[in-house]
């Protein structure tokens, strides 16, 4: 569930945002020292963190003691749930699920059955429309495609929210275009986030939400989706129109990219730049078997859905911890396992809303955001998100703009700041949210000081003297330790601050030191099975140069001389390459 005050749950658009905050692009992810971005740790990055191989036995056993500890976890969890499921606090959450089961179903997820059970057939309705009237004027008219997507998007707006709502919306939107206008960059932003924050606090709420008309159950999700996700993609028009040198983009390219409908109630988020380019081109032919990959992605989030469904009758891993006297009986594999379980869901909820709307922006020839990165393949701060949209306009917006190279820890700290500051504003400060933004911010932080602290002499020496595979191993002990302090800094977003510390505790301090021990040792062997798949796709990705060809004339002076065809190699760099 996300964070939001009250506990209610936001709409997809609203998901934990927490940006990813990427310094390093040279590489893939899995090593901290990339957090730097300095030339001079990058080989070691590069040599020790990424590409470095272990033995296959010892990854087949890694893999062994995850799969039998995610089963022998998953069994806790579904022992709970069965045993459980006619508890008093469960009648609100836990209802009767499919027939074929005979067992009841968590929906403690009002985002998840809005989309894919209550609301399905008015939000595919919608869906639907926008693609049929999509494809019948790229057919006859392509380069009006995008206006239509406008026009198609406001009607859609106008008979689900009145012409009151809309009226609203435009004159959010005409404000800021006026702002932008100036040109002044800091004058955008805080005319934006003045306007954002017009969401979050009274009265200015409660006038804002009496322009809505009609009392039906979405009113709530779409009146805060479509508000919140307007400010944002008006602050991005503005912040690119500053940067034009020559003239300004018309208002109604703010209104194309504003009302194109997938984006417009629950995201993603797609920067000015980006949109105006991709809906204004001309070509409009498909790469080979892109039509294919589209409709496999289609299949794909369906069977998503159906499995999380089934796996909702026999796991109540989003109910359970909303119950913390049976929390307190259960074991310390049930607390654990929900912990990482909930984190899991989130991705795979984030994924699906996300990747359907995705799929229909794909089919108007726009490349949206990708989805979030799954938590299981996450150990660092500065990877972490749940919403890549949100992510990359803080990203481009504030914290590149900010850090600049990211190596200066204070302009670094600065940069997080202000994005956290931004990100609070976004999901509305309360007590969680300001919590778990500190933790998050301490957490990304923390991490470049300790890469700047482990650069430096003798470190940096001990890690070059080591084997490959050794420096893997002992990154990994560090990276476990990392990961489970993600997970706790974001379960308290996800569920709750008294769940989060229930698990602290049994992991930590009761739990110590066999349970601590077992489940730090399993952490170990994910983050290994996470190393060796990153070092699989660098591989793939930059390829190990091949070795020279043998000379063809053994006869010749050149060949004869191998000194003097190849000049000596520097043991030092040869190690780095």
């Amino acid at each position: 569930m996300s964070p939001l005050t009250d506990g209610n749950s936001l709409p997809g658009s609203q998901r934990d945002p927490q940006p990813t905050l990427s310094r390093c692009k040279a590489t893939p992810s899995g090593c901290n020292c990339c957090v730097q971005g300095a030339s001079r740790v990058l080989p070691v990055c590069v040599t020790m963190g990424i590409k470095a191989a272990l033995p296959k036995y010892e990854i087949y056993f890694y893999n062994t003691v995850l799969c039998l500890a995610m089963f022998w976890a998953a069994g806790w969890i579904f022992d709970v749930s069965s045993s459980s499921a006619n508890r008093k606090t469960f009648k609100t959450s836990v209802k009767p699920g499919w027939y074929y089961f005979g067992r009841k179903m968590d929906t403690a997820d009002l985002e998840w059955m809005m989309w894919f059970s209550t609301f399905r057939a008015h939000i595919l309705f919608a869906l639907s429309g926008h693609v049929l009237f999509a494809k019948i004027c790229s057919m006859l008219a392509p380069q009006y495609r995008s206006l239509v997507y406008m026009v198609y998007g406001l009607l859609a707006v106008w008979t689900s929210m009145g012409w009151t709502y809309v009226t609203l919306i435009l004159s959010h939107c005409i404000l800021l275009y006026s702002i932008s206008l100036v040109k002044i960059r800091w004058l955008c932003f805080v005319a934006g986030l003045c306007t954002l924050a017009t969401f979050k606090c009274e009265p200015f709420v409660s006038w804002q939400a009496g322009f809505v008309e009609g009392d039906f159950e979405l009113r709530h999700v779409l009146f805060y989706g479509g508000c919140g996700f307007t400010i944002m993609r008006c602050m991005s028009f503005a912040l690119e129109n500053c940067e034009r040198k020559d003239g300004n983009y018309n208002i109604l390219e703010l209104l194309k990219y504003n009302f194109y409908l997938p984006f417009f109630y629950f995201g993603p988020i797609m920067t000015f730049d980006k949109f105006y380019v991709q809906a204004n081109k001309s070509d409009l032919t498909r790469k080979e078997w892109e039509m294919w990959n589209i409709s496999l992605q289609g299949l794909i989030h369906l069977g998503v859905v159906i499995v999380v469904d089934v796996l909702f009758h026999f796991m109540y891993i989003l109910t359970i911890p909303t119950d913390l006297k049976l929390l307190k009986h259960a074991s310390d594999w049930a607390l654990v396992g929900l912990a990482y379980f909930n984190l899991v869901y989130d991705w795979v909820k984030a994924a699906v809303m996300f990747g359907v709307i995705n799929t229909v922006s794909r089919l108007d020839h726009l490349d949206p955001p990708k989805p979030p990165k799954c938590i299981t393949m996450l150990y660092v701060f500065a990877e972490t998100h749940f919403d890549r949209g949100i992510n990359e306009w803080l990203c481009k917006y504030v914290y590149n703009y900010l850090g600049g190279n990211h190596e200066n820890v204070v302009e670094e700290l600065v940069a997080t700041l202000c994005t956290f500051g931004i990100t609070i504003l976004w999901l509305g400060p309360c007590e969680v949210v300001l919590i778990w933004a500190f933790l998050n911010c301490f957490g990304l932080n923390f991490e470049l000081w300790t890469a700047k602290f482990f650069s430096m002499e003798p470190f940096a020496s001990f890690e070059m003297a080591m084997s490959e595979a050794m420096s893997r191993r002992i990154r990994a002990i560090f990276n476990t330790l990392n990961f489970w302090t993600i997970v706790l800094y974001n379960i308290l977003a996800l569920n709750s601050l008294d769940f989060a510390k229930l698990v602290a505790k049994r992991l930590l301090l009761k739990g110590f030191p066999i349970t601590t021990i077992i489940v730090m040792f399993v952490t170990y062997c994910l983050i290994q099975v996470i190393k060796e798949r990153e070092r699989g796709q660098a591989l793939i990705d930059d390829p190990d140069p091949l070795p020279p060809a043998p000379p063809t004339n053994a006869a010749s002076p050149t060949a004869a001389s191998p000194t003097a065809a190849q000049p000596v190699a520097d043991p030092s760099k040869e190690k780095a390459e």
